[in-house]
Parts: C-alpha cells; sequence; structure tokens
C-alpha cells in the first residue's frame, strides 16, 4: 500500500517501473487502478509474477540486484537497509543465524518491487524525512507455508519489537481483522520511518489501498505530505517528578549532576509546601521513554523519595545548529535557533564566555553581550 500512496500522492508510475527495469528483473509487471475502500479513494498498485519470478530468492540476492543496478544510491542505501532489517527479523523469528535465513513467501520477486517502488515513490516526490503513526496490531489468523499463524505475522511482530514501535489495537476494537501490517510494510517504515506526528503545513494526501475489502475499517494507507513548520512536536517524553523535604542542596545537586549525565533532557527544582506547611522541594526530570526506568533507580537511590510521578510529555521544539562566530574577542560557539529553516537567534556558548572572560578579565555579561551582538550580524539572516 506503500507503493499505491506514493502513486495516488502523484509519484509518476512510469518513473516507478522505469526503476524496476532497471534491475533487470524478469516476469514482473505492475497493474495501477483507481479503486475504493469503504468509500474512501485511492490507488490499487498490484504486482504480477509469472512462475519464474515466484521462485524464491534470498535476501543477499535481492542486495546484489538493487546494488547492480542503475537506481540512485539514497535508493540503493534505502533499499538495502530494508532488505537487512527483514532479515534480522526473519532470523530472528526462526531462531537462526543472519546466514541461514530462508524468506520463504518473502522471497519472491514482489518483495523486491514492493520495497524498491516504495522508496523510488517516495524518493520522486521529494520526500526526505519520513513519520509514521503506530502500528495497527489487527487480530484473527492468517494462512501461510508454515500453517495458520497469528496477527500480526510472526516476522511483522519481530520487526516492531526490533524497532520497539508503538503498537494500538484495531479501530474500532475490531475483532478478526486480519493481517493489518505485512512484513514488508512493516520492513519500510521501521528502517525509515521515526513514530512521530510532526507539526506541519500539509500539502498533499494520497492513499494506497489494499487489495481486499476490510469489513470494519477502510484497508487503506494514507499518505500525508507537506512542509515541516519549523517547530518540531515530539510525544516521546515523560516527565518524572518527586517531592522530597529533607535533603541538603549538595544533595539535590548531586542527583542532577547524575540525572544529566545519564541523558535526562531537562532537570530542575520548584520550592513547594507539604502537609503542615513543611517547605519542600518539588524535582521535576524530562526524558525519553526509553530513560524512564533508569531514572526512577537514581531517584529512589540518590534521594529520600519514596515514590514518584510519571505521566507523558509533548513538546515543540525548534530546529538548532552549532556554528562558530568570528566575534571582536575571538572564535566563539553559538547554538542557532531555526524556525522554518531561518536563523532567528544566536546563543553563545557559557564555557567560550567563561574562558573569554578570565583570559581577559572582563564582566560576563560583558562579553555575553559582545559576542551575542557579534554573532547576531554574522549568522543570522536579514
Amino acid at each position: 500500500m506503500i507503493l499505491g500512496a506514493t502513486v495516488d500522492a502523484g509519484a509518476p508510475l512510469e518513473v516507478i517501473t522505469s526503476a524496476i527495469d532497471s534491475m533487470n528483473v524478469k516476469g514482473v509487471s505492475i497493474t495501477c487502478q483507481n479503486a475504493q475502500r469503504a468509500g474512501l479513494n485511492g490507488k490499487l498498485v498490484e504486482v504480477h509474477l509469472d512462475e519464474q519470478a515466484k521462485r524464491p530468492r534470498s535476501i543477499q540476492e535481492f542486495v546484489d540486484t538493487v546494488e547492480g543496478s542503475g537506481l540512485s544510491e539514497t535508493v540503493i542505501g534505502r533499499a538495502t537497509a530494508v532488505f537487512r532489517r527483514l532479515e534480522e527479523a526473519e532470523a530472528r523469528v526462526h531462531q537462526t543465524p543472519i546466514e541461514g535465513v530462508h524468506l520463504h513467501e518473502l522471497g519472491t520477486l514482489d518483495t523486491l518491487v514492493d520495497v524498491v517502488g516504495g522508496i523510488v515513490g517516495l524518493d520522486s516526490l521529494g520526500i526526505d524525512r519520513l513519520y509514521s503513526s503506530p502500528f495497527p496490531t489487527g487480530s484473527g489468523v492468517i494462512k501461510s507455508e508454515h500453517g495458520v499463524l497469528p496477527v500480526p505475522a510472526p516476522a511483522t511482530a519481530a520487526l516492531m519489537a526490533l524497532a520497539k514501535a508503538p503498537t494500538v489495537p484495531a479501530p474500532g476494537g475490531a475483532t478478526q481483522t486480519g493481517e493489518m501490517v505485512t512484513p514488508t510494510g512493516a520492513a519500510i517504515i521501521t528502517t525509515l520511518a521515526t513514530f512521530r506526528q510532526p507539526a506541519m503545513n500539509l500539502e498533499n494526501i494520497g492513499y494506497g489501498l489494499g487489495s481486499r475489502e476490510a469489513r470494519d475499517y477502510p484497508n487503506a494507507l494514507a499518505l500525508w505530505i507537506g512542509e515541516e513548520n519549523g517547530a518540531s512536536y515530539t510525544d516521546e517524553l515523560i516527565l518524572i517528578e518527586t517531592n522530597v523535604d529533607d535533603m541538603t542542596g549538595e544533595l539535590l545537586g548531586y542527583a542532577q549532576e547524575l540525572l544529566f549525565d545519564m541523558g535526562a533532557r531537562d532537570v530542575w527544582f520548584t520550592p513547594i509546601q507539604m502537609k503542615k506547611s513543611r517547605p519542600a522541594t518539588m524535582v521535576s526530570v524530562i526524558v525519553s521513554r526509553e530513560l524512564e526506568a533508569p531514572t526512577i533507580e537514581i531517584l529512589m537511590r540518590e534521594t529520600t523519595t519514596l515514590g514518584v510521578r510519571v505521566r507523558p510529555l509533548s513538546r515543540y521544539e525548534a530546529d538548532r545548529e552549532q556554528a562558530t562566530a568570528v566575534t571582536a574577542l575571538g572564535e566563539v560557539s553559538v547554538k542557532i535557533k531555526l524556525l522554518n529553516g531561518v536563523a532567528i537567534a544566536a546563543s553563545p556558548e557559557y564555557e567560550d564566555c567563561k574562558r573569554i572572560a578570565q583570559e581577559q578579565g572582563m564582566p560576563l555579561q560583558e562579553v555575553y553581550r559582545i559576542v551575542k551582538r557579534d554573532a547576531e550580524a554574522q549568522l543570522l539572516e536579514g
């Protein structure tokens, strides 16, 4: 459905078929038609194979085919990464070394076409960053060469686990949905996409349709295309807080250092009042989800707290980059704040300013003023 979504969004089908032809694979054809799924219009793109094309290939054969083609380096690199991710998942499912992986149904040439065609479609649309919503797990069973398998299929589930991908139940809690995410689709998304929704100005939408009509949901994949609006959105953070009323400032400072060293995004203290008007301190920590457990361990071990509060956190972040400014006081590292790709502010790095202040016997705030003035004049646009 990724391939169909790119075509529906405007990727020229002839560009995709030309890319497939460049790999010199035989017995493969692609058809595209307008269709509906539950009233939703989109493109149904199907890959057809003759008997020879149905012969199972290995991952290495797919990689060799891609690398020996006339495809761009970008497409080759992304396709190879997808195939290697799929190979790793299959090895995990069958509990075999990677060298011993056999793809079975995934070894036919439609897997090659789906992966390369989808990547070429995204590339032709000028998409340089890909984001994804959580995977719907689906429910029920499917039939395969190995017999009846649960949904999601073991290879799909392994790909989700390898990427630590977020998942959600089937829409509306539907049961017996069948397969909602294929191994090939999961391999492409877990390799190329980031699981979050960015803040963006929406410009176009394409719908790729699945081959079957589902009863409880539209069997379609939506591809939203647009420009990120400069302040990127993330919901992959958590806020962990606790209140303490019997610790010295030195002990709290030590805990803060440990939390920053561990990778916390921010740590701060807020004076509060607890029961019976006791003065206390609230410790607040922002971390990524994967650091939840080590953060709680530090707080439990290094503070007197008996418990912590944890809640999800969303925030917008301006893009930023490091630069070197040539100022009246010498070269200084600065952090540039970007909005919609335009530099709008410059913040001098503390350690550089501190060094200059000590070397030249100047007040630190004066060094900051001069460096900020010169850096913004040199590095900001307009």
